[in-house]
């Protein structure tokens, strides 16, 4: 059974919940989605903090924290912002670092958009 859970963040208009948990496990996934709803499409470092920030907020939103993520999938639309994101990583998580894919896109669903997450963990 899934249950949703209420993050905090603003509804963007697609078909889909910020955070689902079941069987023990958090699946959730994230961007560079402001506040107000909108995203952001300026500079790398806004949108990879904002990205993170996010998923910080729906971990604490879910009674779990970044210790009890697994698996992390990175999506960016820059091969040179890899080197940026390891550096902001380290802020977010602590060594031993959860399991990681980076993967390369030629654009994600917003232009500008430099960045998507997802995240499994342990609820």
């Amino acid at each position: 059974m899934r249950t949703i859970i209420d993050t905090g963040l603003p509804e963007i208009g697609q078909p889909f919940s910020w955070a689902t948990k079941g069987g023990g496990m958090l699946f959730t996934a994230h961007g560079p989605v402001k506040a107000d709803g909108t995203i952001e499409t300026g500079n790398p470092e806004k949108q990879i903090v904002l990205t993170f920030d996010n998923l910080a907020k729906t971990l604490q939103a879910a009674n779990s924290r970044s210790e009890n993520v697994l698996q992390v999938i990175v999506y960016l639309t820059d091969i040179d912002d890899v080197k940026l994101l390891d550096k902001i990583y380290k802020n977010y998580f602590n060594y031993p670092y959860p399991n990681r894919s980076t993967v390369i896109v030629e654009k994600l669903v917003v232009p500008g958009m430099k960045i998507e997450i997802t995240v499994s963990a342990i609820a």
